[in-house]
């Protein structure tokens, strides 16, 4: 299923109501509210703004984020990468450079006549002329990636909470929400008050960040071993899915015309 005929099917399902006239109070369609739909980690499948698509919540909502942290509708967990690279900024002295680049040649030449005839004039002194350095020396920051670990946050939804709302205290105003299970998924519909805006609660990010160690930390972690943990459990299978509807391959039959068009060719080729 594409992600745009998905997204089609959410918006119409939003505007059905079971009104008499089917006609709903509030919709997603007013500008007094947003919408999204999120999956158990926090993700965003569809929104108003479609450049959000795939982008986490928090980024987002941060407020309505960090208020669903505090009631335990999720969970913050943290996750480690062993083979991340980290960019570093190393000092990269090169006296060479100036003479790869004829501008730099250029400029520094007339940056030296300058300061000697400025000199001239202040001291008056003719030596100064026969013994200036005329070796330009480069500085600059050149950035590198090195091997590192790093640490990032994840989240994870709790399964007993179907429905909650909230309240969250800004400035001068309370922004409410509701956020609500979509039955026999993983997604969440997430309904968000735009009137009120929390610019004082900065946004959550998945942001990785990297861990220092110290020499004998070092040390230990190299010699350690990261074992991954199997699952608790297997889920072959699922009582509303239709075993019938999978696989079939035994079904599949080749073609006679398939068969025999090799064998002519390899005989006709002799």
């Amino acid at each position: 299923m594409k992600l745009e005929f998905f997204q089609r099917k959410f918006w119409t399902a939003s505007r059905q109501c079971a009104s008499l006239d089917g006609r709903c109070s509030i919709s997603c369609d007013d500008e007094a509210i947003n919408c999204y739909l999120i999956d158990n980690n926090g993700f965003i499948l569809v929104s108003e703004d479609n450049e959000q698509t795939g982008y986490f919540f928090g980024e987002a909502e941060g407020a309505v984020m960090s208020k669903l942290l505090t009631m335990g509708s999720f969970k913050r967990i943290t996750l480690y990468d062993y083979q991340a690279m980290c960019r570093t900024n190393r000092d990269s002295s090169d006296s060479a450079h100036s003479l790869l680049d004829p501008y730099n040649a250029f400029f520094a030449a007339v940056k030296w006549i300058m300061t000697e005839l400025v000199l001239f004039l202040v001291e008056f002194n003719l030596c100064s002329w026969w013994h200036s350095d005329l070796t330009a020396k480069a500085q600059r920051q050149k950035q590198t990636l090195e091997p590192c670990d790093t640490e990032y946050p994840a989240f994870v939804s709790e399964r007993t909470i179907k429905e909650t709302m909230g309240n969250i205290a800004c400035d001068d105003c309370f922004k409410s929400f509701v956020i609500q299970q979509i039955p026999s998924s993983n997604l969440f519909m997430v309904v968000v008050d735009n009137e009120c805006k929390c610019d004082s609660v900065s946004p959550i990010t998945m942001e990785p960040i990297e861990i220092r160690y110290n020499e004998s930390l070092k040390c230990e972690r190299l010699k350690s071993q990261k074992i991954r943990r199997r699952p608790e459990s297997c889920h072959g299978f699922h009582p509303e899915e239709n075993a019938r509807e999978c696989g079939g391959v035994l079904g599949l039959s080749a073609k006679p015309t398939l068969v025999l068009l090799p064998l002519l060719l390899t005989i006709f080729s002799r």
